[in-house]
């Protein structure tokens, strides 16, 4: 049997055609409905643009606002500061501490030829604190001036110290050695005695000037005893390693002015033969060196000695926490503060130095060798430093051996025997001196 195919019923066809037509009318419904979908669309999204356009003209707007703002602010920033910078001023005024950051914010940098000098303190910026140009911008006495005569101008040192010391303020000097330091508060110190003299009338002296090793005090006595000859302004120099006599002698006599070191000043003083009650000028000359020498003490003791209404001095070649400490306890509140170059430990930039690491059995020889390079003439003076007196003996010996006129210091030698080594060293009698640095240093 064969299948039959029998045709679709016409009831068939009609519903199929009828589906397809469904279908489309759908589709075209849907399209109609995006499209006004779409139309409704639109006009939203334009609302929305226009919004966003809106924003961003307000934030704009803000944004000018708030420059102005910040702009009027910033301009009325220096009056507030002002304000509360005297504000903080009264405060540590009323409070009589001394403060690093008022310090820092009263910094006045300036220069002087090369090197940078930092001035900060209280009131430090006044006109009568100037600098001076010359020794007669002082408008000190020609008798105390005559000191200067072979000087052309004050050395930077001397020429910020004096405007300062002279109007009786508390003074921290930081500044190499050799710049001066003697003259800027040792004209000062002689000003103060003269006026102290018309209204005191005893033999006691008036001021103080301490120093950590002999020849630094006598290297200062000698430059005092000259300056203040033609003002008649008296100075005694005081130093262990010799003879109390002639000191005691010079005190009992009346002197103005008491130079001298700690260790023997102190003695004397214990002795009762010094009297320090009407000192009301002190210096601590190298101050960091003193403290650095174990004399913290003995300093402490003389200064409690002194006359509390007294006006303080620190000179010194760098700016330790030790030395700032006992500025706190000893000076006022707010001292002036004039830094010449760096108070950072540094080497000396005006002098060319050259570093050979050499072993023990060759040193001696390297020495023979530099000196016959740069000492054949023997006309420059020469100086050796070692570490300990023993071996300055020992150096000073194999160089006379040698040949060399050559002399030494060191602790070993009695006082009046270094005094005799530094004179032919000075005056070049002999050229050459091995120096022990256990004793410290000190400049010629």
């Amino acid at each position: 049997m064969t299948a039959s195919t029998e045709p679709l019923a016409p009831e068939s066809m009609s519903d199929q055609t009828i589906k397809k037509k469904n279908k489309k009318k759908n589709k075209l419904a849907k399209l109609e409905d995006q499209r006004e979908e779409n139309v409704k669309q639109k006009p939203q999204e334009t609302e929305e643009i226009e919004l966003r356009k809106k924003d961003k003209k307000k934030r704009k707007k803000g944004k000018e606002s708030e420059s102005q703002a910040s702009h009027e602010e910033s301009a009325d920033e220096p009056k507030r500061k002002k304000k509360k910078e005297k504000k903080e001023q009264k405060q540590e005024e009323e409070n009589g501490e001394f403060s690093e950051t008022q310090k820092i914010k009263q910094d006045s940098v300036q220069f002087d030829g090369e090197e940078k000098v930092v001035v900060s303190g209280k009131d430090a910026e006044e006109a009568k604190y100037a600098p001076m140009k010359s020794f007669a911008d002082s408008k000190l006495p020609k008798n105390v001036l005559n000191c200067c005569k072979d000087f052309k101008s004050p050395s930077p040192i001397q020429a910020h110290a004096w405007p300062f010391l002279l109007n009786g303020r508390d003074f921290i000097g930081i500044a190499k050695t050799g710049s001066g330091k003697t003259l800027a508060f040792g004209v000062p110190a002689m000003m103060h005695v003269l006026d102290k003299r018309k209204r005191v009338k005893n033999k006691n002296p008036l001021c103080l000037v301490l120093s950590p090793t002999r020849e630094l005090a006598e290297q200062i006595f000698n430059v005092m005893c000259n300056a203040g000859q033609s003002c008649d302004v008296k100075s005694v120099c005081l130093y262990g390693g010799t003879s109390k006599g002639p000191q005691i002698s010079s005190l009992n006599s009346g002197v103005d002015i008491v130079i001298g070191t700690p260790g023997r000043l102190k003695d004397l003083m214990n002795m009762e033969v010094c009297q320090l009650k009407d000192v009301s000028f002190v210096v601590l000359d190298e101050a960091d060196r003193m403290l650095d020498m174990g004399f913290e003490d003995d300093v402490r003791f003389i200064l409690g000695r002194t006359c509390s209404a007294r006006q303080m001095v620190m000179f010194s070649a760098t700016w330790p926490a030790a030395v700032h400490r006992l500025a706190q306890e000893y000076m006022d509140p707010n001292p002036v503060k004039v830094v010449i170059g760096s108070e950072d430990l540094a080497a000396n930039h005006d002098v060319m130095q050259i570093v050979e690491v050499l072993d023990d059995r060759s040193r001696y020889e390297r020495l023979t060798a530099l000196l016959k390079k740069y000492h054949e003439s023997k006309r420059n003076r020469v100086l050796v430093f070692v570490l300990y007196k023993a071996e300055a003996g020992r150096i000073e010996n194999m160089l006379q051996r040698s040949g060399w006129n050559v002399v030494s210091i060191h602790g070993g030698k009695a006082q009046h025997e270094r005094t005799n080594a530094l004179s032919l060293f000075k005056d070049g009698s002999s050229p050459l001196m091995v120096y022990s640095c256990i004793l410290s240093f000190f400049s010629f």
